[in-house]
């Protein structure tokens, strides 16, 4: 993402005066705001931030129906995914929470210096020297394939772009969502900065976050500085949930609901979890305390 719409007087701001110039009325999740700060993005010692399976949901049948199928076989108990009717109150649902970022040490770049930095998978060893990721080892790949994701075309019906600062993202979501009368969300645990075990969760209250089909959802990438792969999908719905875990943990989730799964894989599997058919009933899942999800207001 450019800096297309970031020119002018906006150049000079740092990343939470451009947020607050853009988004007055927004406030700032704190999976972005602990993103932001001074200090060298990649540490060797410390190795990019890795995702585990069951963090590897993307908006888009083709891009998250391994990863999820590789975590339903591992514990078909998970609730990985579940019915809209399950937000209902009082329901429990088998869940994890974890944030691959926090503790990583990476952060975003200011967009002046993001914008100077090449990311193009051709560009590979210049990026490696100039953050001091080794050649040859996994941190390496794992850059490469960051860039190749980034690199691919979107799926049809769908917008994406790779976020290299937070103020791409934030245009991003201005753009796409034709409004800056935006909000964004993010899914909380209530005074934890991690992960919490998966366990038992009650869902003691739901609410919708927007009227609209529409929303960006956008997933932290493995690279030596925050990057975010944003997704703006259409028929959808985006809810915000409160959930009680069975120590006592409180979380303030957000879900989404996928409400046209006709063109899906009838082996997703979201259908073996749930036991329904493609185009029959919306799909939901909880997203990480990493992902932030964009909704129109309203």
């Amino acid at each position: 993402v450019s800096a297309a719409q970031g020119g002018g007087s906006h150049a000079a701001m740092s990343p939470e005066q451009y947020w607050r110039s853009i988004l007055p009325d927004t406030p700032m999740p704190i999976s972005i705001s602990n993103l932001l700060g001074n200090g060298y993005p990649y540490s060797l010692a410390v190795g990019l931030p890795k995702r585990g399976d069951d963090d590897q949901i993307r908006y888009g049948p083709e891009n998250y129906g391994l990863a999820a199928s590789q975590q339903f076989f591992k514990d078909p108990s998970m609730g990985l995914f579940f019915l809209e009717t399950d937000l209902q109150s009082s329901k429990s649902i088998k869940l994890h929470f974890a944030n691959m970022m926090a503790g990583s040490g990476i952060k975003f770049l200011p967009r002046g210096e993001a914008d100077t930095v090449p990311f193009s998978s051709k560009d590979l060893q210049e990026i490696l020297a100039r953050f001091g990721v080794r050649p040859g080892y996994v941190d390496a790949s794992v850059a490469k394939n960051t860039l190749l994701e980034c690199e691919l075309p979107a799926n049809k019906g769908e917008k994406k772009a790779c976020a290299t600062s937070l103020e791409s993202m934030v245009d991003f979501a201005a753009s796409s969502l034709g409004t800056r009368d935006i909000k964004a969300a993010s899914t909380f645990l209530v005074g934890k900065d991690g992960d919490t075990p998966a366990q038992e969760y009650t869902v003691t209250g739901a609410r919708r976050m927007a009227e609209t089909g529409q929303l960006i959802a956008c997933h932290p990438e493995s690279y030596p500085y925050a990057v975010f792969m944003c997704h703006l999908t259409e028929a959808t719905r985006a809810y915000k949930a409160s959930l009680v875990g069975k120590d006592g943990a409180a979380v303030e989730a957000v879900a989404v609901c996928h409400t046209d799964t006709a063109e899906w894989n009838p082996k997703h599997a979201a259908f073996q979890v749930l036991g329904v058919k493609p185009g029959t009933v919306p799909v939901c899942h909880f997203v990480q305390p990493d992902v932030v999800v964009w909704t129109r207001r309203g």
